[in-house]
């Protein structure tokens, strides 16, 4: 970790590199979601030298943005270790306290109690669906919220229930866009979409990474469509809807087996 403080402390100097300085919070965000994302990429892949490479890109981002508060004299990266290092000790009163839990489902609770007690602290009000950032991906979040609101008993008794929830939020999706209003289609589009996702919580799958494997899927047989085409001397737009559709259907049938 010095080694990589020390570049960016060179790249940020007045004689370093130009794009390294004109950086600043706002701007570097993007590029921390995206070590993120890649980070998360490489732990699925199950390749400990990609996920080794794609840990150390998202440190050395992490140590640039505490660079930029440590140049404004914002705060320093020791501070807010120490910050976390309190956090976690002031949440885990049955490993450095006195309090006794029976198993995880009573840490996630007493966690929840904790972060309660913080808030009213700060002279928040509470909520059970905590602070959850609004720049998560919408399906994840949607997933999160309704996971936060079942530990205080407010969901669906069963799958089956929230299927029927699902149906019903369709049936008022389709009957907005037969009225042609946009600003019904809109809620109730994002209505279906909410439901569908509590839907998947409930059968104990994460939405997120359905609808990721889901269009890597529909990218597998797109990609594998347009070879078949191109072997054939073909491409998409000199193909009817009929043959794009048959031939879709015969990538599925190879790839399904």
């Amino acid at each position: 970790m010095c080694i990589l403080r020390e570049i960016i402390a060179r790249l940020r100097a007045p004689d370093g590199c130009p794009w390294d300085r004109e950086q600043t919070p706002d701007s570097v965000r993007k590029y921390i979601l995206e070590e993120a994302y890649e980070l998360s990429e490489a732990i699925e892949g199950g390749d400990a030298g990609e996920v080794e490479e794609e840990l150390g890109d998202l440190f050395f981002m992490l140590l640039f943005i505490a660079r930029l508060y440590e140049e404004a004299a914002a705060f320093r990266l020791e501070d807010a270790l120490e910050r976390s290092a309190e956090k976690m000790i002031r949440r885990h009163p049955h490993i450095f306290g006195e309090a006794v839990v029976a198993d995880a489902q009573e840490v996630v609770a007493q966690w929840q109690a904790i972060k309660a007690r913080e808030s009213r602290d700060r002279g928040e009000r509470a909520s059970a669906l905590g602070n959850l950032p609004k720049s998560l991906p919408a399906l994840q979040r949607a997933f999160r919220v309704g996971e936060r609101a079942s530990r205080v008993g407010f969901d669906w008794r069963q799958a089956g229930d929230v299927r029927e929830k699902v149906r019903e939020e369709e049936a008022e999706l389709a009957e907005a866009v037969k009225a042609g209003d946009a600003a019904a289609i809109h809620d109730e589009l994002g209505d279906y979409l909410f439901a569908a996702a509590q839907y998947s919580r409930k059968l104990g799958i994460n939405p997120e990474e359905a609808l990721r494997s889901a269009v890597d899927r529909f990218c597998g047989r797109f990609r594998e469509m347009e070879a078949r085409l191109q072997d054939a001397g073909r491409d998409m737009a000199s193909c009817t809807h009929e043959e794009l559709d048959s031939l879709w259907e015969a990538v599925k049938a190879d790839q399904t087996g």
